[in-house]
């Protein structure tokens, strides 16, 4: 790794004269990125960070604490939140949920170059799965998922595109970014897709599932972390879908939403096995949500692996 970052430090900084624009989404992809662009072209580099309503809980705070006020990298902030769920209404196809946000993300950063311009460049944390699993290597290769920072960029976006982590895998961008300097709690955070809860709502995206998926993700990443097992998965969370099922109320039937959990290990996410959570584990997840997530009836654990199954649902 400390090859690979004397040699793109290098090529970053003679990189055509232009100032950068770096799409930071709080995950460690585009965190690593930001910091490697800021190390290279600090001068010529804004990053933005854009609160798209489908975040974890927190994460915008907690993004602009350890960027901005720790490492120094210049982010401004937009809260966009009303205009991606705008644009997600009565859409319930995933392909065409991650193509709404890539575009709606793409003209976003698109407006805020040309207010606060010129900028030549896009930057962007996308790395080698994402552009397996969109089909967009030189190999033949089927779309998967199309991953929003690849297949969903608008085909006449004016920026053109820096990508400096497009040939590592995830393991590699978490020793990059130690060797960076990031915080060991940034760097072990589990990944979080680009298109953030969307992908974790099967189905329309309504604010309903929204708020059942949040409060669902957070308290499966809190057990994890006090359990002491969140370092030994690669991925914790929870989503939700349209499926309504029958409980009970002290003496009274009730109709409300399941939840599905689903923890993997892996190494570079081409590949991952369900995570044999502890029965103990699994029974103070599934209490906490069905007992503080309101609406939420029922709770069940995925052991589907990848494959056949993808790591996200969506």
């Amino acid at each position: 790794m400390e090859g690979f970052l004397e040699e793109t430090t290098r090529e970053l900084k003679q990189t055509a004269e232009g100032r950068v624009l770096c799409a930071v989404s709080g995950g460690v992809d585009s965190s690593v990125a930001s910091v490697l662009l800021n190390k290279a072209i600090h001068e010529r580099l804004q990053c933005v960070f854009i609160d798209t309503g489908l975040l974890r809980e927190g994460e915008g705070d907690e993004v602009s604490r350890f960027l901005r006020d720790d490492l120094g990298v210049p982010l401004e902030f937009i809260d966009a939140s009303k205009r991606f769920l705008d644009s997600l209404k009565g859409v319930s196809d995933p392909e065409e949920k991650r193509k709404i946000i890539g575009r709606v993300f793409a003209e976003t950063f698109v407006e805020y170059a040309a207010k606060k311009g010129p900028f030549r460049y896009l930057a962007q944390g996308t790395l080698y799965p994402d552009v397996i699993e969109s089909g967009q290597t030189s190999a033949p290769a089927s779309v998967i998922k199309t991953h929003h920072n690849v297949g969903g960029l608008p085909k006449d976006l004016k920026l053109e595109l820096i990508e400096p982590l497009r040939e590592l895998y995830k393991d590699e961008v978490r020793a990059l970014g130690s060797l960076l300097g990031l915080p060991p709690a940034v760097l072990r955070r589990h990944p979080f897709p680009g298109p953030g809860l969307a992908v974790r709502i099967i189905g329309e995206v309504t604010p309903e599932k929204l708020r059942i998926c949040r409060g669902a993700n957070t308290i499966v990443e809190q057990v994890m972390q006090e359990e002491k097992l969140y370092d030994k998965a690669w991925q914790a969370f929870a989503y939700v879908g349209d499926d309504q099922v029958t409980g009970v109320l002290g003496d009274s039937r009730r109709v409300g939403s399941q939840v599905t959990v689903k923890v993997v290990q892996s190494v570079d996410a081409m590949t991952a096995d369900w995570y044999r959570l502890p029965h103990d584990v699994m029974e103070r997840i599934s209490s906490r949500i069905t007992n503080e997530v309101d609406g939420v009836v029922s709770v069940v654990y995925s052991i589907s692996s990848k494959p056949p199954a993808t790591i996200e649902p969506q």
